[in-house]
Parts: C-alpha cells; sequence; structure tokens
C-alpha cells in the first residue's frame, strides 16, 4: 500500500479526513469525483488553493471523507484538511500555507438562539399598545 499523509479540516459544522499520496491527480470527496461533490462555482477553486500554493496540482491523489455542516462548511473544511496534509508531506511549506491562511481554522460558528427573542439577536417587534 502507498505511503499517505493526513490531515484533518474543520469549519462551522463540518470535519473532513484528507488523505494525500503521490499519483495521477485523482481527487475523491465522499466516492464521487470532486467537481460532482462540489457543482458549485468557486468551490473547486477554494479547495484547490493549498495545492496551487505548494505548486503540487495534478500530482497527487487525494482522497476525502467528509461529514456534517452544509456546503460552505464543507469546502471550507476539506480546504483546511488538505493544507494540514500538504504540511505533513513538506514541513517546508509551513510559511506559505501560513500567508494564504490555508492553516487557520476559521472559527466563526453559528450563534445560539437566546431566550425571549425569536433567533440569535433578533428581537420581536415592539408595540407600545
Amino acid at each position: 500500500m502507498a505511503q499517505y499523509y493526513e490531515g484533518i479540516g474543520r469549519r462551522k459544522e463540518s470535519h473532513a479526513r484528507v488523505r494525500i499520496m503521490t499519483g495521477t491527480g485523482d481527487f475523491v470527496v465522499n466516492g464521487k469525483p470532486v467537481k460532482e461533490y462540489f457543482p458549485r462555482t468557486g468551490d473547486y477553486e477554494a479547495i484547490l488553493a493549498p495545492l496551487q500554493t505548494a505548486e503540487l496540482e495534478g500530482r497527487m491523489d487525494i482522497s476525502v471523507l467528509v461529514e456534517g455542516g452544509g456546503i460552505s462548511g464543507q469546502t471550507g473544511a476539506v480546504r483546511h484538511g488538505l493544507a494540514r496534509a500538504l504540511l505533513e508531506l513538506d514541513p517546508e511549506l509551513r510559511p506559505k500555507m501560513r500567508q494564504g491562511g490555508f492553516l487557520t481554522r476559521d472559527s466563526r460558528m453559528k450563534e445560539r438562539k437566546k431566550p425571549g427573542l425569536k433567533r440569535a439577536r433578533k428581537a420581536p417587534t415592539y408595540t407600545k399598545r
């Protein structure tokens, strides 16, 4: 079996386990081709950004298991996990990845609903009488 490098990425409620190994450029997410799993415009480019920064596009086979959250969260989780896996492959990439912002875990989460309010911050309409 081939040697692989693994990175775990998280974003919102999503988490992704990304495995990379040298190969022909196959990119599979949950058993589907990446463009079929993430058909939205811009998602594929966002996910590939760490690979382009490392100048390894098309030279790595990538396998991803992602679950939880929605499309944007999963996209961010895969990108984060891919950057971490590339760092395992080559620790010299850390400054480039850090500069691109790929290693920073985006901590923004959905805010919880508070009692007495309709949503996290929306209050019921005020009526004087």
